[in-house]
């Protein structure tokens, strides 16, 4: 349509808001594209001469109605795009141009997922009626700008009185979120100071534990120091009766004093023991580190220990070290694998006690295996605790005191290393001492 007198923008307007119904657009955006067209149109108007209005489907894509305004008057694009630079809030596009035959505003509107599909039937259709439409009078069109002037001033209401609603939800909520947020800080304070309480009465447990432990270990000390005395004077005061240069005893006077001879060196072994795993728990020993030669230990094992190994049945065999040496203390390390071996002797009753050492990820290992009576997998930790030993279990030589896998695991810890065990009942057991190289 052209543009030539005012009411010409009127009909423009009401053109513009049924060619947006008829494509498929919603009503508010049927509104917009109205007054966009209408405030274009009166603006493009005003330039002095007739303006050409035309509508333009876009169907590549995203369907979407063009609307273009022409007039013939050249250069007035620095005129017009300032005056409806509002209306770009109404419509998705807007452009203004000098183009070859004057100036061009061109603004355009995209149509809802939910219109009906514009087909070239549908479009002949919309032709049809456009053509056959009766523009109203200018009081028509005033007519309908107030009915949607007042269809938008009940939305609005509407709206407002939703957002006061969810205002008043808001504030609700936030006054319980708040009402929570102190209930728990109040009871994260009490919980605070719960923990502060309970950490108070576990530094005084722990110190407790502590001087319940150096109590412990003075008393083993002490107790070792008064007991070895007597009990070496009553192993002295055995042999000189057994000695064959004595008056002869009778036979069982002999026997009489040989046990007596065998039970004190249990009890020095015990007393040996209890000194001996009471400075490891003070502390007391402190490693003299130095390059060891594992060919030159496993030579002094050998020699020591043979001797216990009296039984034909059980083979006693130390291999020779698949590593040259490590960096640790020689007196402490041997201490440990003889304690190790002497145990697997005892209670081994046939096959074999194997000593070997082997590097491993950087370490040392060494394994002490036997053919003997095993650990139960519920008994293999405990063995590591003082006084303990498995229920049923004989040594076949000597009596074990309980002390021997305690000391040797402190020791390894000094040495920074590990002891563990692994068994099988009536198999054996495995014990795998791990040294750092270094």
């Amino acid at each position: 349509m052209r543009l030539r007198v005012e009411q010409d923008v009127f009909v423009a307007r009401h053109l513009g808001r049924e060619v947006a119904r008829a494509v498929g657009m919603e009503q508010q955006d049927q509104t917009r594209l109205a007054t966009a067209l209408s405030e274009v149109g009166r603006v493009m108007l005003a330039l002095g001469e007739d303006a050409d209005v035309a509508f333009v489907m876009e169907l590549n894509g995203v369907p979407t109605l063009r609307v273009a305004v022409e007039n013939p008057s050249p250069g007035g694009a620095a005129e017009v795009g300032p005056q409806i630079a509002q209306v770009g809030r109404l419509v998705d596009t807007l452009e203004v141009g000098d183009g070859e035959t004057g100036t061009v505003v061109s603004m355009a509107r995209r149509l809802p997922a939910s219109a009906p599909r514009l087909t070239p039937e549908r479009m002949d259709e919309i032709r049809t009626g456009l053509a056959e439409h009766v523009p109203g009078t200018p009081l028509d069109e005033l007519s309908d700008q107030n009915q949607q002037l007042i269809a938008a001033l009940d939305e609005v209401r509407a709206q407002r009185d939703d957002l006061a609603r969810l205002n008043a939800e808001l504030e609700e909520t936030n006054r319980g979120v708040m009402a929570l947020y102190n209930q728990l800080s109040e009871e994260l304070e009490e919980t605070n100071r719960g923990v502060v309480a309970l950490y108070a009465e576990l530094d005084d447990k722990s110190e407790q534990l502590r001087e319940a432990s150096e109590a412990k270990s003075r008393f083993l000390a002490n107790v070792s120091h008064e007991l070895r005395a007597p009990v070496t004077a009553v192993i002295g005061l055995s042999r000189l009766l057994l000695d064959p240069a004595s008056d002869p005893l009778g036979s069982e006077q002999r026997r009489q004093v040989e046990l007596i001879s065998s039970s004190s060196g249990d009890l020095l072994n015990l007393v040996n023991d209890l000194l001996d795993l009471a400075k490891a728990e003070a502390g007391r020993i402190e490693p003299q580190w130095a390059e060891v030669d594992l060919r030159a230990v496993f030579g002094q094992l050998r020699g020591t220990l043979r001797p216990l190994a009296t039984r034909p049945e059980v083979d006693f065999v130390i291999e020779e070290p698949r590593v040259a040496g490590l960096r640790t203390d020689e007196v402490l390390m041997a201490r440990v694998l003889r304690n190790l071996l002497t145990n697997a002797i005892k209670f081994t009753a046939e096959g074999e006690v194997r000593l070997a050492a082997r590097a491993v990820d950087g370490d040392v290992e060494f394994t002490v295996s036997d053919t003997g009576t095993g650990i139960p997998a519920d008994q293999q930790e405990r063995i590591f605790e003082e006084f303990y030993q498995v229920p049923g279990s004989q040594a076949l030589m000597g009596k074990g005191t309980g002390l021997g896998l305690p000391y040797a695991r402190r020791l390894v810890g000094i040495l920074n290393g590990g002891l563990r065990v692994e068994s099988v009942p009536g198999e054996g057991s495995t014990f795998t001492v791990r040294l750092p190289v270094s």
